[in-house]
Formats: C-alpha cells, structure tokens, sequence
C-alpha cells in the first residue's frame, strides 16, 4: 500500500502549523542555527513499527537539515529498548519536528500492534480481520495502511467504494428487499452491495436478494454458527458489534469470513516511542 505523498504531506503540514504557529518560543530563542545534535527512536513497549517513513518527512518539511536513518522498517515487530532510527542534524530542526513525528509514529504503531494481535488470535481460522469507517478525520489512510502493515485488512475506504445497507438505510427505505430491488436498478455493474442483518430471518432475506455481503450485526457466537450454515457459502459473511480480543478467536471459529473492529482506529493506545537527544 502506497500512499500519495501530496497527502501526506498535507497531513504533516497541518499538524506543523498546529504545532508551531508562527514560531517556537523556546528552541528559536535558545539554539543558534547552526547548532546540530545527535538522537534517537527507542521503543519503550512490544509491538509493530508503522509510520516511520512519515515521521521522517516531518523533519524534511520542519526545517530539512537532519539526516534520518531508519533501523527498523514499518511492519517490524520490536521488544522494548530497541531503537528504531537514529536522527544527525540541525537542532531546531530535531525539536521542532520532535512531536508531530512522534505523534504520528505512535498512534500507527499503535493501530498496526492492535491490529497484529487480533490477527494473531485468529490464525488457524479463514477468518480476516478489518478495520471500519471510525476513523479520525482526515487520517482515515493512515489509519488504513496502519491496520494493512498490523496484518489486517481494509473495509471500504469510504461511502463510494460500496453500497452498503445498514441498519438505518433498510429501516429507513421499508425494509431488505426493496432497498436492494432500488439499488440494483441505478448502480453500476462494479459497485457490490453487503447488507446488515440483526436476525437470521433477515439473513435470508438478504440470501435470497442475492447479495455479496452480508454484516451480522451484534450476533451471539452460536447465532453466526448457524448463519455460516445457512449461508452455505452465497455470501461473504463478516461479523461486527462487541468483537474484543477476549473474544475474537470465538467469533472467527463459527466460520464467518470477515471480522470488523472499530476499535482498531477510532480507540487505539498509542505505541509508546521516545525520542532522545544525545548529550
């Protein structure tokens, strides 16, 4: 997964300007220009790096001046007191971009280190684990490649990717069957349809519509070992609502195909990262 640097960029500049505004009060004050320091990354947990590439475009459009140089690349799995990248150059330059980056790098690296865990609960099983739409305004792609180098998989990146029934759309059109008969009649022949069901009789109500995809919704583990029978494979089954990592590994052995966790974006802990100048 590759994203566009524009956006990236976009995202670290807005953060910049949040950040300094128009000057910082204590380093422009205190370091000469011409001053350089020597520091470092250094893991102060277990889990998964993700996003150091955009932490050091933070220094890049900060002030440039500082040689950034990556030990440890996004998708690595590291123990505490490994470092993870070791920065040379301006002074300004390190303490000005010190927050964003790390900002950034840690709130990844937490997604990708949730993200791996799930996974990891549910080897063995067919069953993929995908993020949501609950993602923090303007980092939804950061949050998505996050859960992508966690090991997981993406759901729709937004509301055109897929047209997707939920609870709100069948109650608020008059039910399955109709809302699927007046989608299929204008969307075109790329665009699938995956449906949320509360019941089972609502589950074969969407089977019998012929749809992909098919959300259960806050289903009980022996509800979804019944769906995964009834459904006998005409559809992509995914399971959300009350998926933890306590339970995970029960969710994915009643067979369905897809495990979604808004947690994995929207209340994530942050990976815990320091950076350290050297004295």
């Amino acid at each position: 997964m590759k994203l566009l640097q524009c956006y990236i960029d976009n995202i670290i500049t807005t953060a910049l300007m949040e950040d300094i505004n128009y000057i910082d009060a204590a380093a422009d004050n205190l370091i000469p220009e011409d001053h350089r320091s020597s520091a470092y990354y250094v893991a102060k947990d277990t889990g998964v790096v993700c996003g150091i590439d955009v932490a050091k475009r933070v220094f890049e459009l900060a002030g440039g001046n500082v040689d950034f140089r990556i030990l440890l690349k996004d998708g690595t799995k590291v123990q505490k007191g490994d470092i993870i990248a070791e920065l040379e150059g301006s002074t300004l330059t390190l303490l000005k971009g010190e927050r964003t980056a790390l900002n950034i790098l840690q709130h990844m690296s937490g997604i990708a280190t949730a993200t791996n865990k799930c996974v990891e609960l549910v080897a063995g099983t067919k069953a993929s684990v995908t993020d949501t739409r609950k993602t923090l305004p303007g980092l939804r792609a950061l949050q998505k490649y996050a859960v992508t180098v966690g090991g997981g998989k993406n759901h729709r990146f937004n509301l055109s990717d897929a047209a997707m029934l939920k609870d709100n759309h069948i109650d608020a059109y008059g039910g399955i069957t109709a809302a699927v008969k007046a989608l299929r009649e204008k969307i075109g022949h790329t665009v699938k349809i995956e449906v949320e069901v509360r019941t089972l009789e609502e589950l074969r109500e969407a089977l019998d519509n012929k749809v992909e995809i098919i959300m259960l919704d806050n289903m009980s583990c022996d509800e979804m070992k019944e769906a995964v029978a009834i459904t006998d494979g005409r559809a992509l089954l995914e399971a959300s609502g009350n998926v933890t990592s306590e339970n995970i590994r029960s969710v994915a052995e009643t067979g369905v195909d897809i495990i979604s966790l808004g947690a994995l974006t929207h209340s994530v802990k942050c990976f815990d990262i320091s950076m350290k100048i050297k004295k």
